[in-house]
This record gives structure tokens, C-alpha cells and sequence, in this order.
């Protein structure tokens, strides 16, 4: 037989099997967090379908996923702020569910950009309940609807200790923070007005690391607002040093403490939420983290450590919405999902420098 006639069948097959896979709706599907959780949906045997308008994402990432799984991936290009957009896709896919990861991230662009912050995650949150309501409520549609929504440990504003627990008063210290705070309070007013609704919450705290085959890892648009990928273009080149923005907070070395918990672990959460919101119809917010909190010099001599490579640093400003410790209590996400990270902050250094070094320019240059 020859290659094409049999690469045509193994495609047609695919089609016929991913179609009995439970499908799941993953907007922002191509970034950094939703990369690696199609992977790890994929692996549990769930059919995701990517809604992207690729603003904060790389149209590469697609290819890279199938790579990564063998086989094609369902994309749906546009925003999730346009309705109907929405609906239609809903419509079209029949997802058993929704995971919602799409919106701006950047605390300190948030600070400067409070607007478009609101705009994006907030009307973006709406424009997706309202067309979940819509295609999922009605009688003989598709049933209770059922979301995972991407929240942040920025909704317990500067806790008054740690680790947190999720009970913890909640508040923000940036419209970043304030955003998430928000939808999470709109999620509970859904629930309440409408009990079907099934919701898992998970509060992120700092996501680092990659995929292990170095084909999917953290991009970001201009300079780095996160730690990890600011080491690795530092180390790679890219940048000449790394800025620590503060060294007087009230920490054992004076820069800030954060829980820093692998990319992996972190995709595991959403596979395992998914499965708990449909065993048991329970709603629930549980931290995702791993309970032990990290200096940004502890990160940066780990990361040294792990790779051998030096990372020139420079102590500068405090930068606004930062505070000073923030770590979790990882416990309730192991009582009710079985859920607990597993790679160590060794793994993470270890992986983000092989992305770098697999991609130095990111996905625009970067060799597959």
C-alpha cells in the first residue's frame, strides 16, 4: 500500500476515534499553561479543542502539539470576548466541559494597563459564562454545564501569613489580582442562582519549567515578567542580567518568596479536576502548589546549580503588586483530588534551560 493511501486511513481513523473521545473545550489553549495541559488531556484520553486568539501565544505551538501527541489538533481561532463566536464553537463541539486559561497574566502590566486587563479577563470570564449559559441551560441542551477556571494565589492579596490555606481572607494588591478576585466572585453568584453549575477553581501559584521534549515551554512577549523565563534569557544571552526587583522585604535574604511549582504538576491539576467535577458533580477552589516557599536567590542558585551556567543579577526597585511571601498549603487539593506536585525545583531549572537552550529565540526562531 502506498505511504500517502496509509497515512490517509491512519488520519480517517483518528477522526473516527477522537470523535468518541470526550471533547473539552480549552480556550487559551496555546499558551504556556494550556500547551502542557492539552498534552496531559490528550494523555487521559480526552479530545481538547483549543480556542486561541494567539495574543499572548505562537501560532507554532500548534504543529509543536502534534508532535507531541501524534496526531492532528483541533483549533478554533478567535477571542473569547466576541459571544457568539463562543456559542457557535460550543455549539459545534458539544464539549462535556470547559477549561478556561485565556486572559492577560502580567501583574506588572497590569498595574500600567488596569483597562485592558479588566476588559480581557473580566468581559472575557462573561462573554464565556453567558454563552455556556446559553448553549448549555436550556432544556434537552447539553446538559449541566461544567467549568475549570485558571485562578491565581494574587486572589489572597499580601497574606497575613503562610502557607495558605484556602479559607485565607481574600483581597489583591493589583488589578491583576483584582480580576481574578472578581471572576471568582461572579462564579459564585452563577452558582448560587443556578446550582448545575459545576465549577473547579484552582489558585496557580508561580508555574515553571517545560514539556521534557523541549517542544513547548514559556515564550513571552518582550521582557520576561516571570522569574524562570527572565533566568533562562539571561543565561541563554538574551538579556544581560537579571533585574530582582527588591532585596528589603522581610525574608531571610531580603528578595521575595514564592511557591514555584513545575509546569507538569500544574497541567496534572486540570486533568484531575476535570475527573472530580464529573464523578461527583461538587464544586470546589483548591491551591495548586507545593506547599514550600522559594527566594528569588534561592531559585537563581538552584538554577546555577542545575545547569552550571552563571546568571548575573542586579537588586533593583521594589516593583508595585509584588509582596513579600506567598506560598501554599497544598493539602485540600490532596484530600479531594489525590492531586500533589512531584517535580522538585532542580526539575524546573532543568527544564526551562532545555526549551531555552532547544528554542533561543523562542517559538519564532526556535529549532523543533
Amino acid at each position: 500500500m502506498p505511504l500517502v493511501a496509509f497515512a490517509h486511513i491512519l488520519f480517517h481513523l483518528y477522526k473516527k476515534v477522537s470523535h468518541q473521545a470526550p471533547r473539552i473545550l480549552l480556550t487559551g489553549g496555546a499558551g504556556y499553561i494550556g500547551s502542557h495541559t492539552f498534552v496531559k488531556l490528550r494523555e487521559a484520553g480526552i479530545e481538547p479543542v483549543i480556542l486561541d486568539n494567539f495574543a499572548n501565544s505562537h501560532p507554532a505551538v500548534v504543529d509543536r502539539l502534534a508532535q507531541i501527541t501524534g496526531a492532528p489538533v483541533l483549533l478554533e481561532r478567535g477571542d473569547v470576548l466576541d459571544q457568539p463566536f463562543v456559542e457557535d464553537v460550543l455549539r459545534r463541539h458539544a464539549p462535556a466541559g470547559v477549561i478556561h486559561l485565556a486572559g492577560d497574566k502580567a501583574v506588572g502590566e497590569s498595574v500600567a494597563q488596569p483597562l485592558k486587563y479588566f476588559r480581557s479577563n473580566i468581559g472575557g470570564a462573561i462573554s464565556l459564562l453567558q454563552a455556556m449559559e446559553a448553549v448549555y441551560l436550556p432544556v434537552g441542551a447539553l446538559g449541566a454545564p461544567l467549568l475549570v477556571f485558571s485562578s491565581s494565589a494574587t486572589v489572597y492579596g499580601d497574606p497575613a501569613t503562610v502557607p495558605i490555606t484556602e479559607d485565607f481572607p481574600r483581597g489583591h494588591t493589583d488589578p491583576y489580582g483584582h480580576t481574578k478576585l472578581v471572576i471568582e466572585e461572579m462564579l459564585d453568584a452563577v452558582r448560587a442562582a443556578q446550582p448545575a453549575w459545576r465549577i473547579g477553581v484552582l489558585r496557580y501559584f508561580n508555574p515553571a519549567g517545560a514539556h521534557p521534549s523541549a517542544l513547548i515551554g514559556e515564550d513571552p512577549n518582550g521582557t520576561p515578567a516571570n522569574l524562570m523565563p527572565y533566568l533562562t534569557q539571561v543565561a541563554i544571552g538574551r538579556l544581560p542580567h537579571l533585574r530582582v526587583f527588591g532585596g528589603d522585604y522581610p525574608t531571610p535574604d531580603g528578595t521575595g518568596v514564592r511557591d514555584y511549582i513545575h509546569i507538569q504538576d500544574l497541567a496534572d491539576g486540570h486533568v484531575v479536576a476535570l475527573r472530580a467535577l464529573q464523578r461527583t458533580g461538587e464544586s470546589f477552589t483548591v491551591n495548586l502548589g507545593t506547599g514550600r516557599g522559594y527566594s528569588v536567590l534561592d531559585v537563581v542558585k538552584a538554577f546555577v546549580d542545575a545547569t552550571g551556567r552563571p546568571v548575573p543579577y542586579r537588586i533593583v526597585d521594589r516593583r508595585p503588586g509584588d509582596v513579600a511571601q506567598c506560598y501554599a498549603d497544598p493539602s485540600r487539593a490532596k484530600a479531594l483530588l489525590g492531586w500533589e506536585a512531584r517535580h522538585t525545583l532542580e526539575q524546573m531549572c532543568a527544564d526551562a534551560w532545555r526549551w531555552q537552550q532547544r528554542n533561543p529565540q523562542g517559538y519564532a526562531t526556535g529549532a523543533a
